[in-house]
């Protein structure tokens, strides 16, 4: 999903059934109104209809790398993520399977949902960079950039309201996750190119596809929904706890603390690491600069943040994206206009601009935008607690890599050139 892609199921308790069908399978998966948990997004797909192991069907092991035994997408996380579960966005009643979000791996990975058959969800959320962007803009269909820098994806299940891009225009995740197919410069199925429905139609011509959506599903039918689905799935599931961050917060974590040991020096971190941990966390009137107001751990997302004072005058408030892996970015902010995390900490150090949008926590008391002009050496120590946060694990974890044998597998020849030509 080129852009900004930018939410988690609670747990239901898998039925008899949903094993079943894991066994059979080889192994164990502009806005508008949210959508309500629907039949197909509870249902337990019935293991009659599934291949022997999906991973193993001709026409999927002709083209894709699946492990027999599934994975499982469900994150397990570390204590010191205590209480996060309160900022799921997944619709009540979803069942994880291992089998949908399999199948929304693929999907991420498929370029045949562009136009031009080049470009595909991963394009732009690259896993060696952490599922975001090194460019400032992404390339789309024919060449074309957007306006607007490549969210980063870790996370992203845990965030309340759920709501998705950097101007939140998405209700839900499942929502959001369709609208790139259809942007005119993402991946181009745009209604002049007919739509969400010709893009489906595409896939159904990928023969892969059938077992593997009778395996998510019952039935070989593509729709937008399942597509949804699926694809929010694998999104998801993609949970960063790896970072150095994570290592020292699971050694001072105390649930009975007001601020669960966050506040401590961490033992794993540098002296600076600890002082730019302190300016991170503190409030001003503390002697920190409150970044955790808006950028709040283990998460390190927040969802009612406002405008951060980029542009004076004005009143569009974007979204306050996790800060996990932000070390491995390319670009920042929601244009990504800078370049490097020392361009970020200037921006909050002395560059907030006033407007009717700016976040009162970027505020002084007297109304004016806070511009703290921070010591060369904090600065630095900000940075350097910043490039804490980076998950080395996250990049290589083999259930989010491109299941494709080849690296135009996706585009393969079972694809007519009269199908591909068509919109």
């Amino acid at each position: 999903m080129p852009l900004s892609l930018h939410g988690t199921w609670r747990h239901a308790p898998a039925t008899a059934a949903i094993t079943a069908l894991i066994t059979g399978c080889g192994g164990g998966g502009g806005g508008g109104p949210a959508q309500p948990p629907s039949a197909a997004a509870t249902a337990t797909p019935s293991a009659a209809a599934v291949p022997a192991s999906v991973s193993q069907s001709p026409q999927v092991a002709a083209v894709l790398r699946l492990d027999p035994q599934l994975p499982s997408y469900a994150p397990t996380l570390p204590a010191h993520f205590a209480g996060v579960g309160a900022l799921e966005n997944t619709p009540v009643g979803t069942v994880e399977s291992p089998v949908v979000a399999t199948l929304g791996r693929v999907l991420f990975y498929e370029r045949q949902l562009s136009v031009s058959g080049a470009v595909s969800c991963a394009t732009c959320h690259n896993q060696a960079t952490d599922f975001g962007d090194a460019t400032r803009f992404s390339l789309g269909v024919d060449g074309l950039t957007g306006n607007r820098h490549a969210m980063r994806l870790a996370n992203v299940r845990y965030y309340q309201p759920g709501t998705m891009f950097w101007d939140k225009r998405a209700a839900t995740l499942q929502e959001q996750v369709t609208q790139p197919v259809q942007n005119p410069v993402e991946q181009g199925f745009d209604a002049a190119h007919g739509g969400l429905a010709a893009a489906t139609q595409r896939l159904q011509q990928l023969p892969y596809y059938s077992d593997l959506f009778t395996a998510a599903f019952g039935d070989p039918a593509i729709n937008e929904q399942r597509v949804q689905q699926a694809l929010a799935q694998f999104v998801r599931g993609i949970v960063s706890t790896n970072s150095r961050w994570d290592e020292g917060a699971a050694k001072v974590f105390d649930a009975a603390l007001p601020d669960k040991g966050f506040n401590k020096p961490f033992p794993n971190f540098t002296e600076e690491e600890n002082r730019g941990r302190f300016l991170f966390m503190a409030p001003r009137n503390e002697g920190g600069q409150n970044c955790a107001a808006c950028h709040a751990p283990p998460t390190f997302a927040l969802t009612n943040s406002g405008n951060n004072g980029l542009d004076a005058g004005e009143a569009i408030r974007f979204k306050s994206p996790s800060l996990k892996n932000v070390g491995h970015s390319g670009a920042f902010m929601h244009d990504g206009r800078f370049s490097s995390l020392e361009q970020v900490v200037e921006h909050y150090s002395s560059g907030v601009q006033d407007g009717p949008g700016l976040d009162g926590r970027l505020k002084n008391p007297d109304g004016t935008p806070a511009r703290p002009n921070l010591s060369t050496e904090d600065k630095a120590a900000l940075v350097a607690f910043l490039r804490t946060l980076s998950d080395p694990v996250l990049a290589v974890d083999p259930r989010f890599s491109d299941p494709f044998r080849t690296t135009d597998a996706s585009a393969s020849a079972s694809v007519s050139a009269d199908a591909s030509a068509s919109p």
